[in-house]
């Protein structure tokens, strides 16, 4: 299981990256748009995550074109900019399917994004998608069970040997993190704020504060043996 973190937040990935098991960052014009006030801020922001995360941690980035050729000539700029472990985020559209076709066969890795069916994943696997990124809390918002399409997509792939990896995005609680892991997702992404989450409970709490106030009883002398 991988996990990534979906943010572009420098100051939240550095209260986790890189003493935390993170393998690597996810991103989209949306979560770039709040950590940056213009585009020209974009290749430097994205360089110093890159910085962060080192050479072999993975880094998603999402293009913006929804024309074919528009997709490609950003995936190639994306690519030769930051080379080793990028990935690039493309929506499973029509002219995004394409381009993933095409970008496969370049050796470019390639996010299928904005993924909401087992259809949609199955055609991105053909396309040679590295990951499909199915949506979550969206499908749950929907009324429908976003883990169950997550083990419907990992079935599909594994009945008909479909390299491509399930990246499961879009959460809002650990509950939905909890029930995606059981579904068979091969990675997942979150943000900051549930990594954190992850690892909080009451108990845990109590028992280190029942260790300190223990401890802190000790005459000064046993501590010593």
């Amino acid at each position: 299981m991988l996990i990534l973190l979906d943010s572009a937040d420098l100051n939240e990935l550095k209260t986790i990256i890189p003493h935390h098991p993170v393998d690597g960052v996810t991103t989209n014009p949306t979560i770039i748009g709040r950590s940056c006030t213009d585009r020209q801020e974009i290749p430097g922001l994205l360089q110093r995550i890159r910085g962060l995360i080192g050479d072999d941690g993975m880094l998603h980035i999402q293009v913006t074109a929804r024309d074919f050729a528009g997709i490609i000539g950003e995936a190639e700029a994306i690519r030769e900019q930051f080379g080793r472990g990028v990935y690039i985020k493309v929506p499973v559209t029509f002219e995004g399917i394409k381009a993933i076709t095409v970008l496969s066969r370049q050796g470019i890795a390639v996010t299928a994004t904005a993924v909401f069916t087992p259809q949609q994943a199955l055609l991105a696997a053909k396309a040679g998608a590295d990951f499909v990124a199915p949506y979550v809390n969206r499908l749950d918002d929907l009324a429908v069970d976003g883990s169950q399409v997550v083990r419907e997509i990992k079935q599909i792939f594994t009945d008909y040997s479909l390299k491509t990896r399930v990246l499961a995005a879009s959460f809002k609680n650990v509950e939905q993190i909890h029930r995606v892991c059981l579904s068979g997702a091969d990675a997942l992404t979150i943000s900051p704020e549930l990594y954190e989450k992850m690892l909080a409970h009451p108990l845990t709490k109590l028992s280190v504060e029942g260790f300190e106030r223990d401890w802190a009883a000790l005459p000064e002398e046993s501590k010593g043996r």
